[in-house]
């Protein structure tokens, strides 16, 4: 079956989902959802549709998510597919581009013996709590809530008193972002973070498994095509 394939009427959608049709309705203002329209102008929803709906009503009744938090989240899981899909399109290209000695060729980026990877700057933890909470201009208190809500981990010194990192300070500042600027609720925050560190280290995947190829061409003595830069 064409999962795009617009098929089902609100009265059947809804009932479906168990939704109330006005349910559906205010999903489509919010822009959450785009069903297609029939020439009368009849809303028609495909499978791609309902599954869609079906993972709005489990952010919103099972995790608690408010509206503001689902719109980021749907836009970040589009994000997600949209890289997944460069990712695997982008590495097919470069292992036909290899050719038929690419097994032959292939091995793991590994490290080399006693390697490890250099710290950055930004993990080290710096600022106490007084003055983390001074820098974002939020309360001691607001900063411990996320703490508690599996939001931030700052370290703690010897002392267990709470240090936090440069990279801290920018998570928690978009955590204010989403909480004052957009209106998400922290339920949404939570997955949106995570959401945002599995695109980071989708992100970081790819471009290792393609510099990876790349070199194996170079080893090859083949040149890359114009354009074959993957892009921001």
């Amino acid at each position: 079956m064409d999962k795009d394939r617009p098929v089902y009427v609100i009265s059947v959608a809804a009932e479906l989902l168990e939704m109330h049709p006005q349910t559906l309705r205010l999903y489509e203002r919010k822009g959450l959802i785009k069903p297609k329209r029939s020439g009368g102008k009849t809303r028609l929803y495909s499978e791609r549709d309902i599954e869609k709906l079906r993972e709005i009503r489990r952010l919103t009744q099972e995790l608690g998510v408010n509206l503001a938090g689902v719109e980021e989240i749907m836009r970040l899981r589009s994000e997600l597919e949209a890289l997944q899909a460069r990712f695997e399109a982008e590495v097919a290209r470069l292992k036909e581009e290899i050719g038929a000695r690419f097994a032959e060729l292939e091995r793991p980026a590994l490290p080399p013996p006693g390697a490890t990877a250099k710290p950055s700057p930004k993990d080290r933890p710096v600022y106490v709590i007084s003055v983390a909470a001074e820098l974002l201009e939020m309360h001691p208190q607001t900063l411990r809530l996320y703490e508690r809500k599996g939001l931030i981990k700052p370290k703690r010194s010897g002392g267990k008193t709470r240090l936090y990192s440069e990279r801290d300070i920018e998570k928690l500042r978009e955590i204010r972002r989403l909480t004052q600027e957009l209106g998400v609720n922290l339920a949404g925050v939570e997955e949106i973070m995570r959401l945002r560190s599995e695109l980071e280290a989708l992100q970081a995947r790819f471009e290792a498994e393609v510099a990876r190829l790349k070199l194996l061409l170079l080893e090859e003595g083949k040149t890359l095509p114009e354009g074959s830069s993957m892009g921001a």
